[in-house]
């Protein structure tokens, strides 16, 4: 038995992998102004929702403004104690190292398109008046 439903989803999805130590070097160097962290484990059905989700219409999650990264947790347990996990899905949104807010479990497309969306538009909005 595969240890996910979705085995080929980073090959199908455009998402960087990202260590706990290396995160914040990343999250400065970007042309992107946001970033959207998704932490996942393997085995997680949860996690596979989402996957499943985003790959049935990846188009719907992809925005020329906003970058992805995950990292799997159980790899990275640093990463999980430095968000204080509970639980995943988690995805955490960047807007160059500052943290603009997370999304915990996995809210369904409409509702997590709908979120990234409200911050795409403000983030858009607000550096258009500068």
């Amino acid at each position: 038995m595969a240890d996910t439903s979705a085995p080929t989803f980073f090959e199908q999805f455009p998402m960087r992998r990202v260590r706990s130590d290396a995160l914040e070097d990343v999250l400065r160097d970007s042309s992107e102004p946001l970033s959207i962290l998704f932490l996942w484990g393997r085995d997680c059905p949860n996690c596979d929702v989402a996957k499943r989700a985003m790959l049935l219409a990846s188009e719907r999650f992809q925005w020329p403004q906003v970058r992805w990264l995950h990292d799997n947790v159980y790899d990275d347990p640093d990463m999980a104690t430095r968000f204080g996990l509970h639980g995943i899905p988690a995805f955490f949104v960047f807007h160059g190292a500052r943290k603009l807010g997370r999304i915990t479990a996995w809210p369904g497309a409409d509702a997590f398109a709908a979120a990234i969306e409200k911050q795409v538009t403000f983030l858009s909005a607000s550096l258009s008046i500068t």
